[in-house]
């Protein structure tokens, strides 16, 4: 027999613990006392019943997978292996999975998700899509052998014969969450008009893969309306506050995802009934009006009008030729006058009297003063029939300071 050290003695005490297959992996039934949630993320706390108590640890990885969030003093179920903490010689259940115990506490984890999707406004009204009136295919999530694929074909058989897409799905008992999950998120490909998701009534614990986080957020996600139909009248399951309508059973959710059949072809003939009967009254109206026109418009009548109007029309016309001959009349007096004005002040008048008009050679201005001129610059002497070409040789003033030329 050799000596051992604490630490090698712990150890050699963990691997016998390990390395037996009855501790290796098992559940265990208790209450949750002495809870820590570390700010690691790990939880520790003990696992007691009326005669023990165990250590347990549960690290972040683990907590991150659990469905609901334990409590002190809440019943529970947990599925682990039994370990030695090797520092402190303490053996321990290290914590695999954990599920609530009881239907106090199923109701708890119920109460505990409901209030977190609620205030992450899962449950909205705002988020909530409006089922289709005629839909061309319903998709159907449950179970293919229970009673509510039956109930459900059944109605719709009878209601509004339309296609049906059932996909399959587990809706109890381990992996059956992941199942619905599967279903809606196949028929969302599929192309369908609306889904209803369901199945027949049971206990919580039946019922339980539908009050699952990974449903609700699927049903959330959805982009196709989803109808819930778990259950009874009286069960409620989180999918019912997530889907954008609840149904009481599956049957109902059946009636509400197509219309009667009788009463729509009893709305088609109301809405054929009253579409003649406007029909006849427009008729009608429109045949009073026609004879009330040709009551206030005979043949004669209009005939008597015609004449009238055209008769109007060659006295405006009159009118028109007439005034535009009184202005023509008034723009050539009064241009003619304009004329006779320019006519007087005229250059052409002037040398027709026997006058002359000099003007430079080199710019052909006019000569008006003798100061206008330099000795030896060349003229140009206008008169009635022709030009005089003349040179400067020299000025004479006059007395009346009116310079004489001389050329």
């Amino acid at each position: 027999m050799g000596i051992y050290t604490v630490s090698q003695l712990n150890e050699y005490i963990r691997q016998v613990l390990t390395q037996d297959p009855q501790l290796g992996q098992l559940w265990v039934r208790g209450e949750i006392s002495n809870l820590t949630k570390h700010s690691s993320g790990h939880y520790y706390f003990t696992l007691k019943d009326k005669g023990a108590q165990i250590s347990c640890v549960s690290f972040r990885m683990t907590n991150r997978t659990l469905k609901f969030e334990p409590e002190s003093s809440m019943k529970v179920l947990v599925f682990g292996t039994v370990d030695v903490y090797t520092v402190r010689g303490q053996y321990q259940l290290r914590v695999l999975d954990m599920r609530p115990d009881g239907i106090g506490e199923l109701y708890k984890a119920y109460e505990q998700l409901r209030n977190r999707l609620q205030e992450e406004g899962l449950f909205d009204v705002s988020h909530k899509k409006k089922i289709p009136r005629f839909p061309g295919r319903v998709g159907v999530v449950t179970s293919p052998t229970g009673a509510a694929i039956h109930d459900i074909l059944h109605v719709l058989k009878r209601r509004f014969p339309v296609d049906v897409l059932l996909s399959p799905a587990i809706v109890q008992g381990d992996n059956s969450a992941q199942s619905v999950v599967r279903s809606i998120e196949y028929l969302n490909r599929a192309g369908v008009d609306v889904i209803i998701v369901g199945r027949g009534g049971g206990s919580l614990e039946d019922l339980w893969s539908f009050n699952e986080e990974t449903v609700a957020r699927a049903i959330f996600d959805s982009g196709v309306p989803i109808i819930s139909a778990v259950g009874h009248e009286t069960d409620y399951t989180i999918a019912d506050f997530v889907a954008d309508v609840r149904a009481p059973t599956p049957s109902a959710a059946a009636e509400m995802a197509v219309p009667e059949r009788s009463e729509l072809k009893k709305h088609v003939l109301s809405l054929s009934s009253r579409m003649e009967q406007a029909a006849i009254h427009f008729i009608s109206e429109k045949y009073h009006h026609l004879d009330y026109l040709y009551s206030r418009i005979e043949p004669e009548r209009f005939a008597e009008i015609l004449r009238r109007d055209m008769q109007r029309v060659d006295e405006l016309s009159s009118r028109m030729e007439f005034g535009l001959r009184k202005i023509i009349e008034s723009k050539a007096a009064s241009l003619s006058g304009l004329a006779g004005r320019l006519n007087a002040i005229s250059p052409l008048n002037t040398l027709e009297r026997g006058y002359s008009i000099a003007l430079r050679s080199r710019d052909n201005s006019i000569v008006g003063r003798i100061g206008d001129v330099s000795p030896d610059e060349y003229l140009d002497v206008r008169v009635i029939d022709g030009t005089v070409e003349c040179k400067v040789t020299g000025v004479k003033p006059e007395n009346r300071n009116i310079g004489e030329k001389r050329c």
